[in-house]
């Protein structure tokens, strides 16, 4: 789905998140530090409006209760494993970045608006929005659109 948006909430505080723990990496993203567009390296949000939020929804529920039947002696980590959901989540994401920007000519993408500043939480639901953190339900995967800036917002 695709949402224009009228602000973009920004917060530079959510560039920290990449540090918080979670299982198997007590010290938070191993990509922190070490790639390209990662914090806090990275430049501040470089996006002008118009903003688009570019969402991709995913039957999370669904298809952890597809992975229990294939497999019901599981842990509930087991059925829940990003490994098994994200490559197809990040396959549908791809398909609606292809139709925004053939429906927004001239407009770009930043696939870790977050990275930059901005609150991806807050910014949806100020649209109606809420994301599951963590996905019980549906697991949403955004990325941010508009116009280049030459300065950074943030």
């Amino acid at each position: 789905m695709i949402i224009e948006l009228q602000e973009v909430v920004f917060d530079q505080r959510v560039r920290g998140m990449c540090r918080l723990a979670y299982p198997n990496h007590p010290n938070g993203c191993p990509n922190f530090k070490h790639k390209n567009g990662c914090p806090p390296d990275c430049p501040p949000f470089w996006l002008d409006p118009p903003w688009f939020a570019i969402v991709n929804e995913f039957d999370f529920a669904a298809h952890v209760e597809r992975m229990r039947g294939l497999h019901p002696v599981w842990s509930k980590r087991q059925l829940e494993c990003c490994l098994y959901w994200q490559p197809r989540a990040r396959k549908d994401l791809s398909v609606e970045i292809k139709r925004f920007l053939q429906e927004h000519p001239g407009l770009i993408i930043d696939r870790c608006p977050e990275a930059g500043g901005v609150n991806v939480t807050d910014t949806l639901k100020r649209v109606g929005i809420v994301l599951e953190w963590p996905p019980v339900n549906i697991a949403r995967q955004v990325v941010f659109g508009g116009t280049p800036s030459l300065r950074p917002l943030a």
